[in-house]
């Protein structure tokens, strides 16, 4: 299923809340805030992106893959980095080559 995915797919959800499911049976909502691509060279036909979602202060989700649920795409599983908080919650990152 991530293969298929492109900046594209994600543009048109910004601002829509995934659920992110964490290894303790918490769900984390976070929203997404941009579907950006890096302005490298496609590999494997697709253009490299990045995707970037807000969420709240605390707590703060560990560098991992988890399995996230969107109303539309469904559920697959993905790797979220902490970008670390801003004056508008935490950040984090998911890039797709």
């Amino acid at each position: 299923m991530l293969e298929s995915f492109t900046a594209e797919t994600f543009a048109v959800l910004v601002g829509d809340e995934f659920r992110v499911h964490g290894d303790d049976g918490r769900v984390h909502e976070l929203r997404l805030a941009a579907a950006v691509p890096v302005g490298l060279a496609p590999a494997n036909g697709r253009e490299p992106f990045s995707i970037l979602f807000r969420g709240p202060d605390a707590p703060i989700l560990p560098q991992r893959t988890y399995a996230v649920e969107h109303a539309t795409l469904g559920r697959f599983d993905l790797f979220l980095v902490p970008l670390g908080p801003d004056d508008a919650g935490a950040r984090y990152e998911a890039v797709f080559s």
